[in-house]
C-alpha cells in the first residue's frame, strides 16, 4: 500500500512539478526527519514543519508544505513507516503548509481542516502584506472533513486532540495536542525564533496570537515538546518569551494608533527595537513585521 501511494503520487507530483515555477527551486530542499518520542515525528523541508503520528494503525500528518516535496516527503515517512498516510491535518490555509494537498487527496488521503481553510481555499484570495495572488485550489487539495471547534483523532495509541485557534495567524487555525506524547504541534500561531506573519487580511489578531500561546502554556509541562509552524522544535521557556515580546509589542502599537500616530512615526520611534536582534532575522524583517502589525491592527 505505501508503494502504491508513493507511486500514484510521484505521478500527480511530476505533473504539476512540469508547470510549477517553483519545482526547480525545490530540487534541491532536503527533508529531514526528528523522532519525537511514542511514534511521533517531526519532518523539516521548505515550508511549514509537518508532524506525524506513526503506528499500528497508519499515519496521521500535520500539513504537507509544497508541491513538488511530496514524493520526497513521502519518501521520509516510509522510513519511518510501512503503513499509508490515512490523514492530512492542514493547520491553516497558507500554500506553505496545503501545497502538497491535491497531490495527496489524488492518492486517497483525507484532508481535515477548519471549516474556515476549506472557505479561504475555495476562493481565490490575495495576500496584500506581500502582493500576492492565490489561485483558489483545485477540488482534490480541498478538505474532505471540516469542523469548527475541535475534532479527536485516536489512532496508534495516541489521543490527538485538535482544537481552533480564533483570530491568530489566520481565522482558521488549529493547534493539534498528541496527549501521551506529551506534544503540541502550533502551526503558525509560532513561529520559534523570529517575527511571525500575522495574516489580518483573513482573521488573524496579535491578541489571538498572544491568547493561544496562553492556551497551549496552561497545558504544557516542562517537558513538553512543541513544534512550531516555523523554526526548531521548541518548549515552554521558549514560547513564553515568545509570547511575551507578542503582547510588548502589541500593547505599544495599540498605544500608539491611539494617540495617532502614523507608520513613519513608528519607523522613527522603533517600538520593536529591543526584540529586533533575537526576532529580527527570519522571514520577516522588523521593519515590515511592524509594516504588517500596525496596517493590520489599523484596519
Amino acid at each position: 500500500m505505501r508503494n502504491v501511494l508513493l507511486g500514484a503520487v510521484i505521478a500527480v507530483a511530476g505533473v504539476f512539478a512540469s508547470h510549477s515555477a517553483s519545482a526547480q527551486d525545490m530540487k534541491d530542499v532536503q527533508i529531514e526527519a526528528a523522532d519525537l518520542g511514542n511514534g511521533i515525528h517531526m519532518l523539516m523541508g521548505r515550508g511549514g514543519n509537518i508532524g506525524l503520528s506513526a503506528g499500528e494503525d497508519g499515519v496521521f500528518m500535520i500539513d504537507d508544505q509544497f508541491a513538488p516535496l511530496t514524493p520526497k516527503i513521502l519518501a521520509a515517512v516510509a522510513k519511518i513507516s510501512e503503513k499509508p498516510v490515512r490523514f492530512v491535518l492542514n493547520t491553516h490555509w497558507h500554500f506553505d503548509h496545503t501545497g502538497g494537498n491535491e497531490n495527496l487527496g489524488k492518492a486517497g488521503v483525507a484532508i481535515v481542516a477548519h471549516d474556515n481553510v476549506r472557505k479561504l481555499m475555495s476562493a481565490d484570495q490575495f495576500l496584500q502584506a506581500f502582493g500576492r495572488k492565490v489561485p483558489a485550489a483545485p477540488k482534490a487539495a480541498l478538505p474532505v472533513v471540516t469542523f469548527s471547534d475541535g475534532v479527536t483523532f485516536h489512532l496508534n495509541g495516541e489521543t490527538i486532540r485538535v482544537f481552533h485557534a480564533p483570530a491568530a495567524h489566520t481565522g482558521g487555525d488549529s493547534v493539534v495536542h498528541f496527549v501521551e506524547a506529551d506534544v503540541v504541534h502550533m502551526g503558525d500561531t509560532y513561529f520559534n525564533g523570529r517575527y511571525p506573519f500575522i495574516d489580518f487580511q483573513h482573521g488573524g489578531s496579535i491578541d489571538g496570537m498572544v491568547s493561544i500561546a496562553d492556551k497551549v502554556l496552561a497545558m504544557a509541562g516542562p517537558e513538553t515538546k512543541i513544534i512550531p509552524g516555523h523554526g526548531p522544535l521548541s518548549n515552554k521557556t521558549e514560547l513564553k518569551a515568545y509570547r511575551d515580546m507578542l503582547e510588548n509589542i502589541g500593547k505599544r502599537l495599540a498605544a500608539a494608533l491611539a494617540e495617532g500616530k502614523t507608520l513613519e512615526d513608528l519607523y522613527a520611534a522603533s517600538p520593536t527595537a529591543e526584540f529586533d536582534a533575537e526576532w529580527g532575522n527570519g522571514f520577516l524583517k522588523p521593519k515590515k513585521f511592524l509594516e504588517i502589525v500596525y496596517t493590520g491592527m489599523k484596519q
